[in-house]
């Protein structure tokens, strides 16, 4: 009987010869994959929860040996052996990456965000997803520029976190609407008056509500306000005391002082601040973009190298989306692609059965589909693109993933998550 974790499907493969395969029932196939039916398109990546070891990963060292790393892991030389052919044993270079198959699962720290606006998609999955969370981000409370709040109906899903053991954190933006307000938040910044308003009456609502932190996710702000959004930020977490101030951080690759999007993001400086910083490992390929990946790997780990340049690599998360995006084809300058979830993008290729392409070098699954005359293209996320994620993570020892967001349905990403990977912290 084959043992896998990750069954990528062949061309007339069915649902019972896969089970027949991995000794995993057609039900548990179909529920960890949310599959609707039992049709199979060619490449559709699928996750195996077998009964076997949790999976983890590692980079070889210089001295390394399997023996040493057996024992590090508490697994067996065999083990390492048969969980990596492509490797000589005997000839081990440095920078080589390994998959450890032991019983001492992976620890991290996870965050997802809720848009507490629409929270029932979320909360209708609530119970696959939080035993996998160790924060709920509920996104977002907004402000004017006198630096009140604008609340937003958050009683519910704050009791909920609580009750299965989550630190919710409220997310703090200068969205207005649809739109993230570059002048709002420089109003506010620049303004000591109303800085310490805004600071007061995050503070305040902490207090009242029972959250544990705050999420910040303030975004074009304008770059010649780089120090004074660092300022505002120490400010704000010498006003919180021990709760906790994370941020959500604009991917880049170096410093651009300049940038409109990364520009007013000192990642050395607020990394010194804040307890834990987010970088927004997602929407390489955007919405109002051409068609490109999510997040492919090779562009997720020069960001993490990056990162972790300018800020300690414990206090590091980086983010993974649980979507994908769906673009009309010829692509078209200021059109916008729809967005649709891991899941729903899976079966979408399912439902036009057209077989779905995996592109080794970026980590990330696509197809095409014709719909009315129309050419599409999907970028999206699958167990395979998931998995190339976690592994950097443990490989680059950060703190964890944010995910967003937690309405998009990826059953694989949290049948996963139960194999393989305990929370650092609850």
């Amino acid at each position: 009987m084959m043992r896998m974790a990750i069954y990528s499907v062949k061309s007339g493969d069915t649902l019972w010869s896969i089970s027949q395969k991995t000794g995993v029932s057609i039900q548990t196939i179909r529920r960890v994959n949310g599959l609707v039916s039992e049709a199979l398109v060619p490449g559709l990546g699928l996750y195996i929860p077998d009964q076997g070891l949790p999976e983890r990963f590692y980079q070889v060292r210089s001295g390394d040996t399997f023996w040493t790393i057996a024992q590090r892991f508490n697994t067996r030389v065999e083990t390492l052996i048969q969980a990596n052919p492509q490797i000589q044993p005997n000839r081990l270079r440095g920078g080589e990456r390994l998959r450890i198959l032991t019983p001492n699962k992976f620890r991290m720290d996870t965050l997802g965000f809720v848009d507490a606006f629409s929270p029932t998609s979320f909360l209708r999955m609530i119970d696959q997803i939080a035993p996998h969370l160790t924060y709920l981000a509920i996104f977002t409370y907004s402000f004017r520029s006198d630096g009140t709040l604008i609340p937003v109906d958050d009683a519910r899903l704050i009791s909920e976190s609580r009750r299965y053991g989550v630190k919710p954190l409220m997310v703090l933006s200068n969205l207005v609407g649809a739109t993230f307000v570059p002048e709002l938040a420089e109003q506010v910044i620049v303004n000591e008056n109303v800085r310490r308003t805004l600071i007061q009456n995050v503070v305040r609502t902490l207090g009242e509500k029972g959250y544990a932190g705050v999420s910040i996710d303030f975004e074009f702000v304008p770059p010649n306000r780089r120090n004074e959004f660092t300022n505002f930020l120490r400010e704000l977490k010498e006003a919180m005391g021990e709760r906790i101030l994370h941020i959500n951080a604009h991917a880049k690759t170096a410093d651009n002082p300049t940038n409109r999007l990364v520009g007013f993001l000192d990642y050395r400086a607020i990394g010194r601040v804040v307890d834990i910083m987010a970088v927004m490992t997602i929407d390489y390929g955007f919405s109002k973009g051409p068609p490109d990946p999510i997040a492919p790997t090779w562009w997720v780990e020069q960001v993490i190298n990056y990162a972790i340049s300018q800020v300690n690599r414990r206090k590091l998360m980086i983010g993974i989306p649980l979507y994908g995006y769906d673009w009309r084809l010829p692509y078209t300058p200021n059109t916008v692609a729809d967005t649709l979830s891991a899941n729903r993008a899976q079966n979408l290729a399912i439902r036009n059965r057209v077989s779905i392409q995996y592109d080794w070098d970026l980590e990330s699954p696509w197809y095409q589909y014709q719909q009315e005359d129309v050419w599409h293209r999907v970028w999206f996320e699958d167990i395979r693109s998931l998995v190339a994620k976690y592994r950097l993570v443990e490989i680059y020892n950060l703190l964890g993933v944010t995910y967003w967001q937690l309405g998009f349905a990826f059953p694989q990403n949290w049948a996963y998550l139960e194999k393989n990977i305990e929370l650092l912290t609850r």
